[in-house]
């Protein structure tokens, strides 16, 4: 059976910590779907189809990286997929509580879905979506820490 493991997220905007994770998840996985959440309530900074653009372009040459969208519980999008696990990036204690409640939530409405975590590299553990959004909002440039 393929190993599939979905890594979802907004990517508001794609960040090179979200890359360097991505990357050191692709030997463990036969394919990674980067799976783009669509929330129509959430007021995003960068517009779906530039964040799109944009991660397809960064991982344009990992073969076994795929794009996708989807406007489900992620649960429900692994199911559609075949996949059979979710990756979560971890940068601190707090990530990691936050990350395993609603990782103890997916098990108990689909507990054939593993997720896994792959901690931050040192030198990404500082760098946020949300950091960049508000640097952004402030004028500064941001081209550093996107992907």
């Amino acid at each position: 059976m393929e190993r599939i493991a979905l890594f979802p997220g907004s990517f508001d905007p794609m960040t090179t910590g979200h890359l360097a994770l991505l990357q050191r998840a692709m030997p463990l996985f036969d394919k990674i779907i980067v799976a783009v959440g669509i929330n129509k309530d959430k007021r995003n900074a960068y517009p779906l189809d530039e964040r799109l653009q944009r991660i397809r372009m960064a991982v344009n040459n990992m073969p076994n990286v795929e794009v996708a969208t989807y406007e489900s519980l992620t649960t429900d999008f692994c199911h559609e997929c075949g996949a059979r696990f979710i990756l979560r990036g971890v940068r601190s204690l707090s990530d990691y509580e936050y990350e395993r409640n609603i990782a103890d939530i997916n098990r108990t409405i689909a507990p054939d879905i593993e997720t896994v975590f792959l901690f931050a590299d040192p030198a990404h553990a500082m760098i946020s979506s949300s950091m960049i959004r508000e640097l952004r909002a402030f004028g500064k440039d941001v081209s550093d820490f996107l992907a």
